[in-house]
């Protein structure tokens, strides 16, 4: 039987516990959507987690959604994610890289010349982002053209590339959340009347693509996806048959064998039992061929509920989102039963140094000095 604390192999990486720090977004990334040497330092201070997701970065100017969120496509930008991997491998940490297209989560302020965001349809969704003028009704997107797809697959492509070349470990394809790639999955959002639209077929067509095109670039076993089934974040209102549609996707993506898939039970950061949905059918769908994937629950666990999950076979790996952003040792507080801080709300989004890398550790420590000193010189020199 194993325990949370357990290491795990899962396709070829290797986890020294089964906590996974959950992708964050924080908007403190620099000028031209530059990792900053602070973002060193956060990463590094919570790099006990058995895998860190990194925070979700936009695989090309297009793709961004909110204002000071990191890119993946730049020289730059590469040049200072080396130095956060770097960080954090020097503290025997694990890394892979969020990979994020927002689609119609976007608004004209934040899109090259003020273009309208890209999306499955022209319909604009009931949500907000983050913008210079602080949260703002998002834009009408366009619908992307049959003729342009390609270009996305070989910008998500390029972008799993661009991760490994700045020293992740892996990619996790954010296909969640209600953006770009759960815009063309829910036949809530997608509208279409072309081969990307209509049928369950038809809508998986595109996700299939593009995990397809990642994995014969860098490998399935360094590659996962987030997904979140019935979360309705984003204005992603319930597909008429979710559990038909994840299942199909699942039979689909399941031969690439996939590192892991990360699941969203329920609504994102709200009631688990939103909706009916049998995640543990889709988990063994997952498993039947499968064995060495790694399959990452999330949403709301607390402590013993991580426990018993990875216990019971539920879960081979728990992510935790929010505890990891106020508790840099949230794995030793999880170990050894510790109480846990809590998060100020004020300084989630934007800022400096405040509610981001001054959390002290509960035991003291000097998880936040050290390996990300070494690599200062190096990111300064990329930004």
């Amino acid at each position: 039987m194993s325990t949370l604390f357990d290491p795990i192999r899962f396709g070829s990486l290797s986890a020294r516990n089964r906590i996974v720090m959950a992708p964050l977004t924080r908007n403190r990334a620099g000028r031209l959507q530059v990792p900053t040497v602070l973002m060193a330092r956060y990463y590094e201070q919570r790099s006990s987690a058995g895998l860190i997701v990194s925070e979700a970065a936009q695989i090309t100017p297009e793709a961004q959604g909110y204002r000071d969120t990191p890119g993946i496509y730049s020289s730059a930008q590469l040049s200072a994610w080396r130095a956060v991997t770097s960080a954090v491998h020097a503290n025997g940490g694990l890394i892979v890289a969020q990979l994020w297209h927002v689609g119609r989560i976007s608004h004209v302020s934040l899109q090259p010349h003020g273009q309208a965001p890209i999306s499955s349809t022209a319909r604009r969704a009931d949500a907000k982002t983050f913008t210079t003028n602080g949260f703002e009704d998002v834009s009408l997107p366009r619908a992307l053209r049959l003729d342009e797809l390609p270009g996305i697959v070989a910008q998500f492509r390029q972008a799993a590339r661009n991760a490994i070349d700045s020293g992740f470990d892996g990619v996790e394809v954010h296909g969640a959340n209600g953006y770009l790639i759960e815009q063309f999955l829910r036949d809530s959002i997608n509208d279409r009347t072309d081969v990307y639209g209509g049928p369950v077929a038809n809508r998986v067509r595109l996700p299939m693509e593009i995990m397809t095109a990642i994995a014969a670039e860098i490998g399935a076993d360094r590659t996962g996806i987030r997904l979140s089934p019935v979360s309705p974040v984003n204005d992603a209102r319930q597909d008429s048959d979710a559990q038909g549609l994840f299942n199909h996707f699942m039979d689909l993506v399941n031969p690439l064998h996939l590192a892991f898939i990360h699941v969203i039970e329920g609504a994102t950061a709200g009631p688990r039992d939103l909706v009916a949905f049998d995640y543990a059918a889709l988990r063994l769908r997952f498993k039947r061929d499968h064995q060495d994937g790694a399959w990452i629950v999330n949403n709301g666990y607390t402590r013993q509920m991580a426990i018993s999950a990875v216990a019971s076979g539920a879960a081979d790996m728990v992510a935790f989102g929010r505890p990891f952003i106020s508790n840099p040792d949230l794995v030793n507080r999880l170990r050894f039963d510790e109480p846990l801080a809590t998060v100020d709300a004020t300084t989630l989004y934007g800022g400096g140094a405040a509610g981001y890398t001054d959390y002290p550790a509960f035991v003291a420590s000097d998880a936040g000095s050290g390996p990300v000193e070494s690599h200062r010189t190096l990111l300064e020199t990329a930004v």
